[in-house]
């Protein structure tokens, strides 16, 4: 088996890993390469087998300001084999192979990981920590007033390319802020769905449903209160949930829970760094998702 490792502008291996995603979580990268939203950030490493991929450990480097100071992180992400290739410990030597490569050159790796792989990540060295998910307060934000954020997939071409740039440069509202979310957010947002824009303001928020109302980000050139934000926004569910730590400043109007993943997920990490996420009461941001 052949190791080959971030090929992500080469059409032909890229092609080999989309077959392989496609197979295992039903999505693909054409749409986002394509597009022009891959910016580097995401590396895969994959063993090939007869001309094609059969098992990849993927790592993303991740810029964060965590609490005032830059962190340095790599996520890993679309850990695969191929059905026919399971049980010969292809994503085990993968794993390795990607903690080898930037353990020494990082603040941590992390991971969400299904409970059902617990037992393998914990070999690979990996602890699991929970998280804190922040919520805003009843009373906050109400179910009736004017509709100030308007879809932005109906808009004109200039607004769409506004919200391009500030996803790269707005202003902050996390004391957890992903600094190169361009790549990831747009992987999310790419075709405008959840994005809405309050003119009047100029702001933008992605805004999307889960059960509760998930008012996933807001940018802005300048920073506004939370609350103010919050005052323009419709909200259909029974609670709005914040998918960031807000700042300290914005605190007054949330409510906090500890988040172990539910059903869904676990944290799994590897570093001090990370290993404060839930001393701090932290939540990595849901458009941070790899």
């Amino acid at each position: 088996m052949e190791l080959i490792s971030d090929y992500m502008r080469d059409d032909k291996l890229r092609h080999m890993l989309n077959e392989l995603t496609q197979k295992t979580f039903g999505f693909d990268f054409e749409g986002w390469v394509g597009g022009g939203y891959f910016e580097g950030d995401y590396i895969p490493y994959s063993l090939v087998c007869d001309g094609k991929i059969v098992s990849n450990v993927s790592a993303n480097r991740m810029h964060f300001v965590q609490n005032g100071i830059p962190k340095d992180y790599i996520q890993i992400g679309t850990v695969m084999t191929d059905p026919d290739h399971r049980n010969q410990g292809l994503a085990a030597k993968l794993m390795r192979h990607v903690i080898a490569e930037y353990e020494n050159d990082s603040d941590g790796i992390y991971l969400f990981g299904d409970l059902s792989a617990a037992g393998f990540y914990g070999k690979m060295g990996f602890k699991i920590e929970n998280q804190y998910r922040y919520f805003v307060r009843e009373g906050c934000f109400d179910r009736d007033k004017k509709e100030f954020f308007k879809a932005v997939k109906d808009m004109p071409e200039e607004v769409k390319e506004h919200y391009l740039e500030l996803v790269r440069n707005s202003a902050s509202y996390s004391s957890f802020e992903q600094i190169n979310r361009y790549g990831l957010q747009m992987f999310y947002t790419a075709d405008l769905d959840t994005v809405f824009y309050d003119e009047d303001m100029d702001r933008f928020i992605v805004l999307d449903e889960d059960g509760d109302t998930v008012l996933q980000s807001v940018l802005s050139e300048e920073k506004a209160a939370l609350k103010d934000v919050i005052a323009r926004i419709t909200v259909s569910g029974n609670r709005l949930r914040l998918g960031f730590t807000p700042l300290e400043i914005d605190r007054d109007i949330c409510l906090y829970e500890e988040y172990d993943g539910g059903e869904d997920y676990r944290l799994f990490y590897r570093g001090e760094g990370i290993g404060s996420i839930e001393k701090d009461k932290l939540y990595f941001p849901d458009l941070s998702h790899a």
